[in-house]
């Protein structure tokens, strides 16, 4: 993946991560959240390429693609619990962002447009998770830092992946179309007010303001 795949994400999300998230997501009494919900994505992530396989048998691309993903995701939930178990954070009870499930609410239920606009939704999920580590990286511990940074090569192709897998399955011009309706619901999600703080959630009630240095960072080829 080359280094300008980061510029690749930040046009192809509607807006960039809001600075006040940013500045309550280094706080040092959000870490522990920041951890156990990232740990949470992990295996959503996980979960949602299986169910792809379970679900679309006949797509031989899907299938590899999804096997390959479902790996990965779940090699990333076992870095990020190493972490936790390292600074004796427990893995309790957190519930989930209204992120995901706000996307999901713009998937049709008929075929083939439900798995259309699933992989589309997978891509706006990975595409912000890839962006949003770029924004933490420069703020975060060396330990923090390096690990973040490590993920943006696969959490890119993951973006790639799904969105080249929904370009096989729609029309000409129907994945654009489905693009945009899902962008403007990803952009109210991640700029609106959000009294919950999680991996993807909006901007936080209360903010000061943080400058995110996204482009300090360099994605690995």
């Amino acid at each position: 993946m080359a280094v300008s795949a980061l510029d690749e994400i930040q046009a192809f999300l509607p807006c960039p991560t809001p600075d006040s998230w940013v500045e309550e997501a280094v706080k040092l009494e959000n870490q522990d959240v920041l951890l156990i919900d990232h740990a949470n994505c992990e295996k959503k992530a996980a979960s949602t390429a299986l169910n792809l396989i379970y679900r679309y048998t006949d797509n031989f691309e899907l299938l590899n693609k999804m096997s390959r993903l479902a790996r990965e995701e779940m090699r990333h939930f076992e870095q990020v619990i190493a972490i936790m178990a390292k600074r004796n954070i427990e893995y309790s009870s957190l519930s989930a962002s209204r992120y995901a499930a706000g996307l999901r609410q713009q998937v049709r239920t008929h075929e083939p447009a439900k798995l259309l606009d699933t992989l589309i939704v997978g891509a706006f999920i990975e595409a912000r998770s890839c962006e949003r580590f770029a924004c933490l990286a420069p703020y975060l511990d060396s330990e923090l830092q390096t690990f973040y940074r490590s993920l943006l090569q696969s959490e890119g192709r993951h973006y790639r992946d799904y969105l080249t897998l929904a370009r096989r399955v729609g029309k000409a011009g129907e994945v654009e179309k489905r693009v945009e309706v899902i962008r403007r619901c990803e952009q109210q999600l991640v700029t609106s007010p959000d009294t919950t703080f999680r991996f993807h959630s909006g901007a936080p009630v209360t903010s000061t303001g943080v400058t995110a240095v996204v482009e300090s960072v360099e994605i690995p080829a």
